[in-house]
């Protein structure tokens, strides 16, 4: 049985994982959200002025009412800067399972910080919400995100062929899941 408890803060040992604040948008434009190729890594546009993320900030910030929405805000712990997001964009109440999406800043990626996050949502997820199973999924191209789900003990489910056309070509989209009792075996 899933009980939503909606968003709360989340310490690993190097991270802190919050809820969004306008506060953050120099941070995010900075660190990650204005980055072509990170935002593209996640069918996301690049918001390149400082009113296109308030406007994100607005999307964000506003789903913190609804109980079930689960949005992070990336921090590495003691640090002021926002570096990446992580989120289960999409939960399925019916069913018992949420799917994840993350994002971390150039500057801060190939230091375990995708898998660190993740690893916390994949746990609140289980352990706080109660789902069944969790998913993920990446582009084919996107080959160190693929890392970070096999390290976080996903297993591959399936490919949809030709999912997203991006710059005049389709790319496939690759699907992950693990299981609660999956999750539990691991600890």
């Amino acid at each position: 049985m899933m009980t939503h408890k909606g968003t709360m803060t989340v310490e690993t040992e190097r991270l802190l994982l919050r809820k969004f604040d306008y506060s953050d948008d120099e941070s995010m434009l900075k660190n990650w959200v204005a980055d072509e190729e990170v935002q593209s890594m996640y069918a996301e546009p690049a918001y390149t002025t400082k009113e296109s993320v308030r406007g994100l900030l607005d999307k964000y910030i506003s789903g913190y009412e609804n109980p079930n929405y689960y949005r992070w805000a990336i921090f590495e712990k003691g640090g002021t800067e926002c570096i990446g997001q992580i989120a289960y964009f999409l939960m399925d109440d019916k069913n018992h399972f949420g799917e994840i999406e993350y994002c971390i800043g150039s500057d801060f990626q190939r230091k375990g910080y995708a898998t660190e996050a993740t690893e916390a949502a994949i746990a609140y997820g289980f352990e706080t919400v109660g789902l069944h199973k969790v998913q993920i999924s990446h582009m084919a191209n996107n080959i160190p995100s693929r890392k970070v789900i096999e390290k976080c003990g996903f297993c591959y489910e399936g490919t949809q062929r030709d999912y997203f056309f991006m710059n005049g070509q389709y790319v496939d989209r690759l699907f992950y899941s693990i299981l609660e009792q999956e999750h539990r075996a691991m600890k």
